[in-house]
């Protein structure tokens, strides 16, 4: 009898571990004071992500973006291009599908589609400022356009 109730708690103490273990942990975002007090700045600069060769032009309206992209994003160059284009591609996709699900996500937050065709080179500037400001969005907002963390 004893050794069945032993046998009975061991299993039940495997299957616990188990599962507390098999589940996914999420992380939280170090996000610094100098950080969160540009997410509340006024600062209304826009910014332009436009390319001569290709003729596409992105303007960004977002208080406090231009600050952040110009004191705390990496610098232009840290990233290779094919690196901007991979997580843009991804992060895009996730955004147009939020656009169409207003019931399910913020429309105020996912407002409008954005045309970003992965065939296109759209340049390393395009890529760079539009990949920042997903990270910038998805730290401001506390939201995940992609399987990985947004980290600066």
């Amino acid at each position: 009898m004893k050794k069945k109730l032993i046998n009975t708690l061991l299993f039940c103490l495997v299957l616990c571990f188990g599962l507390i273990s098999c589940t996914s942990q999420k992380s939280t975002l170090d996000v610094s004071n100098q950080e969160k007090a540009l997410f509340d700045s006024d600062d209304e600069k826009p910014v332009e992500i436009a390319d001569d060769e290709t003729e596409y032009e992105i303007i960004i309206i977002e208080p406090g973006f231009y600050t952040w992209l110009n004191s705390i994003a990496k610098p232009e160059g840290y990233y290779s291009q094919s690196f901007l284009e991979n997580r843009n591609a991804i992060m895009v996709i996730t955004w147009n599908q939020r656009v169409l699900q207003p019931n399910r996500f913020n429309p105020n937050l996912y407002e409008m589609q954005i045309n970003y065709d992965s065939n296109i080179d759209y340049g390393y500037e395009v890529n760079y400022k539009l990949y920042n400001y997903f990270i910038y969005f998805q730290r401001k907002y506390n939201q995940r356009l992609g399987p990985f963390l947004p980290r600066i």
